[in-house]
């Protein structure tokens, strides 16, 4: 009996998932649920960051990964500030637990799906490399070229958290296209422009009157005017070809998921942009500055999501229906 035990504390160090795999089978719902907290927490990690930009509360901790010299948390002396730092510093260790369960969970199902637990270390590597990149941007004083970097981290998480949610729902098969190649190669263009479209938005940020710590803290040497524009004009670019998907995929009779998907991105997409007018138009207060950052979110998970609408993966899913009526059990 002792050596039995013996062994299995040697089993549970040299391999904890394999052990915990070896134990526990969980639900594909559990699975899918799973995920999707990955997801979630890494959209809620984008809004309390910039919580903590808006409310001036950058340097909150002036230091890192100390919050200062002395010590690891908050001071008193520190005020709201300290606490609204260190308290994003914290859902950090949320994050990684979200994203730890994702990967235990995808690991412990039968049979074993690698490609899914390859998403969920992919999301941890993404996680602990921005935890980094936030410590460089408190180091150097919130540049904001880091600052949109350490953002733009944040959505390649959602993207990959994204795939992975998309992913518990489908089998493992060979993915087969449910439409055209002129129309993926017209979403492909969407996503493009999506991306284009946030990464234009970092710069709107870094150069406008909320893109750090207080008025004190360098901006990005561009006319904040002209990028406004320019983030204005690929907004609506990415609202045509929106429009434009949704009338292809009716003309060519497309399954009803890219349909519903594309309809959910134009509407996300209607609701971003009434919330960017009205702050441009009333000098960007704060909260609707928050709530465009996680109107970008929800646009890029839309995006993405119309991406991964377009294709099937057959095989059995084992508790979870199959994701259209005309897919074939067969396993590639």
């Amino acid at each position: 009996m002792p050596n039995e035990t013996r062994t299995d504390a040697t089993a549970a160090l040299r391999n904890p998932l394999a052990y915990i795999a070896a134990r526990w089978t969980p639900d594909p719902r559990t699975v899918r649920r799973a995920a999707l907290t990955a997801l979630v927490m890494s959209v809620v990690i984008v809004v309390t960051g910039g919580a903590v930009r808006l409310t001036g509360s950058g340097l909150g901790c002036p230091t890192w990964p100390k919050c200062t010299d002395d010590s690891i948390t908050n001071t008193a002396e520190m005020g709201m500030h300290g606490v609204i730092e260190f308290g994003n510093r914290l859902l950090t260790y949320v994050l990684c637990a979200a994203v730890g369960w994702a990967i235990i969970a995808a690991r412990s199902q039968k049979p074993w799906r690698r490609g899914l637990t390859r998403l969920g270390w992919i999301q941890f590597w993404i996680v602990m490399g921005n935890a980094v990149l936030g410590g460089i941007v408190v180091l150097v004083g919130l540049n904001p070229y880091t600052v949109a970097l350490h953002f733009l981290l944040s959505s390649a998480l959602i993207a990959v958290a994204t795939a992975m949610w998309q992913r518990t729902r489908e089998g493992d098969g060979a993915p087969r296209p449910l439409v055209g190649k002129p129309v993926l190669q017209l979403v492909w263009v969407l996503v493009v422009v999506t991306g284009l479209l946030i990464a234009v938005g970092t710069v709107v940020t870094g150069a406008g009157p909320h893109a750090g710590d207080s008025s004190d803290v360098h901006r990005m040497p561009v006319d904040w005017e002209g990028v406004s524009k320019l983030h204005a004009v690929l907004a609506w670019i990415v609202v045509a070809l929106t429009f434009a998907l949704w009338f292809v995929l009716k003309a060519v009779d497309a399954p009803k998921g890219p349909l519903a998907r594309t309809r959910d991105l134009f509407l996300v997409l209607l609701a971003q942009g009434v919330i960017g007018y009205v702050q441009y138009f009333t000098d960007l207060p704060e909260i609707l500055v928050g709530a465009h950052m996680l109107g970008s979110c929800l646009v890029w998970i839309a995006t993405l999501r119309v991406l991964l609408a377009l294709r099937e993966r057959p095989g059995p899913t084992v508790g979870l229906p199959e994701p259209s009526a005309e897919k074939v059990p067969t396993r590639a």
